[in-house]
């Protein structure tokens, strides 16, 4: 029997071997449902001649086959095709989520699209583009796994920015897991509310009963001020509770059904309005579920931060999620944001540092050359102007370019920033310097793109 991970591979080699078959009732559409299951819909004005299709037909060999060899992921061959109206105009919708079926050389086959049906309304791959209008950049801090030194990056960076003179607004939404809010903020400094709260007040209306008090403020020694919006609020009562409803839709006044990472942006919007930082720093949930999809692909981040160990289970999660962006299409779109960070490198011993930034570059360069990159074109023939211009617009870099995406913000492992328990007294206390020699090459990073928007 056809097991989940081998139901489009062998539909893609059916389809190739009954192409002449098939040809005449293109598009095709693969609908793939909740359960796994599979139905192939064609329009409507197919109905009557598939229906004559004789017995010994290639339609209705190539029913048969795909009703056996697809057992028990598709049901039996009279259910197996559905028509629909104005197909084409279905396929042509931008709100229709659809990636081609490919061959088993990766390429597309044309005029045939899988459509999946989700459970949850996250789904890695509606990509939102940063507002270029807007003056306020906002940066995700995301990791594959946890335990890789990610929150305790966007705490330091956060404070060592507002020291500086920026006004940065940093979100827990690691809602599953927070932490980071209680590392940043004095225990008598907690709001009353957070992040959690306001999503399930959101749902019956009543949002603005806690707005005003799930931030609090610290100011630093200089002109800059820090603004934290924690997951809960000083009592976090029943979050276990809350937590279950967060994900709900909601709908607004006039009637309109949002999903949840779309009420979670209308609160981030208001944030800003209020507070008008320089920037926002968002510490996402780790891995790949609802949370970290919002975080990542639906709140138009002009940065996403990869953080990674050189382990092959870091390698293996990230490349689960950039085959999923290449396969469905969207790459192009989201891969000039990204940028790895290491920030557990090895600092003792002679050169360790230097071979495993090394070493963890050279990882990175295998998984977005092999994922995201394009392929490098061929030396052009002088009198082929056309494809001397096109490779000019390649998404591609060599494994030493620092500029790279691959080659990773590194940040030692250092005890003074081991445990992000106490954090709030270890940062005031630590001198500022020493921050900058820490995660120097992400805070100039992160001061790149406060530059950009001013």
């Amino acid at each position: 029997m056809t097991t989940f991970d081998a139901i489009l591979p062998a539909l893609a080699g059916i389809l190739k071997s009954y192409e002449a078959s098939i040809k005449p009732y293109l598009p095709l559409i693969i609908n793939r449902n909740v359960y796994g299951c599979i139905v192939l819909i064609i329009d409507a004005c197919h109905e009557e001649t598939i229906h004559l299709e004789s017995d010994d037909s290639g339609m209705r060999q190539l029913t048969a086959k795909i009703c056996v060899q697809l057992k028990p992921h598709v049901k039996e061959p009279e259910r197996l095709w559905m028509f629909e109206d104005n197909l084409q105009l279905l396929i042509d919708d931008p709100r229709t989520l659809k990636f081609p079926l490919e061959d088993n050389e990766m390429r597309p086959i044309p005029e045939v699209y899988v459509i999946d049906r989700l459970a949850q309304e996250a789904t890695w791959e509606t990509i939102s583009d940063p507002d270029d209008d807007s003056r306020v950049s906002r940066v995700v801090f995301y990791s594959i796994k946890g335990g890789v030194g990610r929150s305790t990056a966007l705490a330091a960076c956060a404070w060592s920015l507002a020291a500086s003179g920026q006004r940065v607004l940093v979100l827990d939404l690691d809602l599953e897991s927070p932490g980071l809010s209680t590392s940043l903020l004095p225990h008598s400094r907690q709001p009353a509310y957070g992040i959690t709260d306001w999503l399930v007040e959101d749902l019956v209306g009543n949002g603005e009963a806690v707005f005003e008090q799930m931030h609090a403020s610290l100011s630093t020694q200089q002109r800059g001020e820090l603004i934290v919006v924690p997951s809960h609020g000083f009592e976090p009562g029943e979050y276990v509770s809350k937590l279950g409803r967060v994900w709900m839709p909601g709908f607004t006044p006039e009637g309109h059904r949002q999903n949840w990472s779309e009420r979670l942006q209308r609160l981030i919007l208001a944030l800003e309005q209020k507070h008008q930082p320089s920037i926002v720093l968002i510490d996402s949930r780790a891995g790949i579920d609802e949370v970290a999809s919002a975080c990542v692909t639906d709140l138009a981040a002009r940065r996403i931060y990869l953080f990674a160990v050189d382990s092959l289970q870091t390698w293996q999660g990230y490349r689960m999620l950039f085959d999923h962006w290449r396969l469905h299409g969207v790459a192009p779109i989201i891969r000039e944001r990204l940028q790895v960070v290491g920030a557990l490198i090895p600092t003792w011993g002679d050169g360790a540092f230097k071979q495993a930034t090394r070493q963890l570059r050279e990882n990175a360069y295998s998984l977005f050359s092999g994922s995201l990159y394009d392929e490098a074109w061929p030396e052009p023939d002088p009198e082929a102007e056309a494809i001397g211009a096109l490779s000019s617009d390649l998404f591609n870099f060599d494994l030493p370019d620092l500029s790279a995406p691959h080659t990773p913000c590194a940040i030692g492992w250092n005890q003074a920033f081991a445990a992000i328990e106490s954090l709030h007294d270890r940062l005031q206390s630590t001198d500022p310097d020493q921050i900058k020699l820490v995660f120097g090459s992400l805070l100039t990073d992160l001061q790149v793109i406060i530059g950009d928007n001013q």
